[in-house]
This record gives C-alpha cells, sequence and structure tokens, in this order.
C-alpha cells in the first residue's frame, strides 16, 4: 500500500497566510485578490485582437484608464507568483502529479465539465460581487470590513448548502 502522504497543519498554514495578507499590505498597499488577474489579462488580449473595439467600449476604456498597461497590475503578478509557487511546492513535496480526483463512481469527463461550469460559475460570482474570496473575504476580513464578514458567510453558506448536491462528484 501507497504510503500517505503528510500535508501542512491547516493551522499553521492559516498563520502564514495571515502573514502573507500582512506582506502584501506592507509591500503593495493593498490585500489578496485574484479576479482582477483575468480580467487585466482579457483586457490585454482585447487591446492586440480587437483594438478599435477596446477604444469605443465603455468597460475596456474605463479600465485602461486606470491602469498604465493591463499585464503590469498586481494581481497579474500575484496571480504568476500563485501558480509557480503552487507548482514548486506541489514538486517538492512529491505531490506533483497530473491526475482527475473524483469519486468513483463519476468519470474524467463528467468531473472535468462540472469543474469547468463552477470555475465560470465562481468567476462570474466574482465579478458580481467585485472580488472573489481573497479581495472581498479575506482581505475585507482582515480590515474588519463587514461586507468581508457577510460575504465570507455567504461563500461558506452556499457551499454548506450545494455541498449536498455536489457531493458524489467526490465520493
Amino acid at each position: 500500500m501507497k504510503e500517505a502522504r503528510k500535508y501542512m497543519n491547516p493551522y499553521l498554514g492559516g498563520v502564514l497566510l495571515g502573514l502573507v495578507l500582512i506582506v502584501a499590505f506592507w509591500v503593495s498597499g493593498r490585500g489578496l485578490g485574484a479576479s482582477g488577474a483575468p480580467k487585466s489579462v482579457l483586457v490585454a488580449g482585447m487591446q492586440v485582437v480587437a483594438p478599435e473595439h477596446t477604444e469605443n467600449t465603455a468597460f475596456y476604456k474605463e479600465y485602461l484608464a486606470g491602469h498604465e498597461h493591463p499585464l503590469k497590475s498586481w494581481l497579474v503578478f500575484e496571480m504568476l507568483g500563485v501558480l509557480v509557487g503552487g507548482f514548486l511546492s506541489g514538486a517538492l513535496a512529491g505531490r506533483l502529479n497530473f491526475k482527475v480526483e473524483k469519486g468513483p463512481n463519476v468519470t474524467n469527463k463528467v468531473r472535468i465539465v462540472f469543474a469547468v461550469i463552477g470555475g465560470i460559475l465562481f468567476g462570474f460570482g466574482s465579478q458580481l460581487g467585485r472580488g472573489c474570496t481573497s479581495g472581498s473575504a479575506l482581505t475585507g476580513m482582515s480590515v474588519l470590513s463587514v461586507g468581508g464578514f457577510v460575504t465570507m458567510a455567504a461563500i461558506f453558506g452556499t457551499a454548506f448548502g450545494l455541498a449536498y448536491f455536489a457531493r458524489k462528484l467526490w465520493l
């Protein structure tokens, strides 16, 4: 039988996440977030593919007015660091493998389709809520924003409510 790999203590992980949040405030003057990075990449791509459309659309014009260049955004560099850091962490811990984690009665295709649908819904929701869990909940809570606490409660409450229906994807 294969030996189980040990994961980091979740309490230590939480403390380290808090320290990363403090460093983010110290270095950049703002907290963590992720949903702005894909938006910056999208706007930069639209500038290349359809520059005339980008110049004539209110959303793009407004976004570009507040940014020197979309790909020079703090969030783009943060997300690159998350991707590289996650890859290195998995490689150093011996857990780097490409597989689909799923329940025994679910096919890879179904699991991937539900993962993509969930990602799209979460991305859409993060734009409606003006930020992802990192930005709205963690950073909001760190500055004692009522909205941050409400967001975190809504995220976990919704996840708890929907877990019953999605549990067969893993069990």
